[in-house]
């Protein structure tokens, strides 16, 4: 595998049309007030065998994601864990998707914990040289990793958000480079839902 791999890893393999979500106008004060943990039910396939889980978690402006990637749908021969804390804001409408809004992701720290001991598969996945120990948790906020930058190169990402009719909730697609850092990097598409899981 080559580091490119985790590029398309990052990106969801189908993205959901506007077309089939029935998103409503009236969202946005919950999407401002979201409380609660939404997640992927199963194993989203994110290509080239691989499947991702996402797991955020939002409390009065907070919000945490912990993402787990793994080479199987079951999610048990898992590759990295990434986790994420910090606050959001939800701003206009956006002018692409209809009926999401532009949001702000704000991230005051980045974690990763390598889930594997196979050198060739972190080597791939541009891990090798971030100096992880297998199931131990490290904060790369100062260092970043692979494709994540650190805190003082990217502690915000341009986002969409939007929830539909049966509550569930979507973020944008992220782009192929995972670079979400700047307004003109924001996703043009949703990504699939997560749903509240409590």
């Amino acid at each position: 595998m080559k580091k490119s791999v985790l590029y398309t890893c990052l990106l969801v393999a189908v993205a959901i049309s506007a077309a089939f979500i029935r998103l409503s106008n009236d969202h946005k004060k919950q999407l401002e007030t979201l409380s609660g943990t939404y997640a992927d039910l199963e194993g989203v396939d994110w290509g080239r065998g691989t499947f991702g889980t996402r797991v955020f978690t939002f409390d009065q402006g907070k919000w945490t994601l912990l993402f787990t990637l793994a080479l199987d749908p079951e999610m048990k021969n898992q590759v990295f864990t990434f986790r994420t804390v910090g606050t959001y804001m939800v701003q206009d409408k956006s002018s692409v998707v209809p009926n999401a809004y532009n949001a702000l992701f704000v991230e005051d720290k980045k974690f990763v914990t390598l889930k594997n001991d196979d050198e060739q598969l972190a080597q791939g996945f541009g891990l090798a040289a971030c100096g992880f120990t297998k199931d131990v948790e490290k904060n790369i906020s100062e260092s970043g990793c692979s494709l994540w930058k650190p805190v003082a190169d990217c502690s915000t990402e341009y986002e969409l958000l939007a929830m539909d009719d049966a509550g569930k909730l979507y973020f944008g697609l992220r782009p192929a480079d995972n670079d979400m850092c700047s307004v003109e990097k924001r996703p043009t598409k949703l990504n699939v839902p997560v749903i509240r899981v409590k």
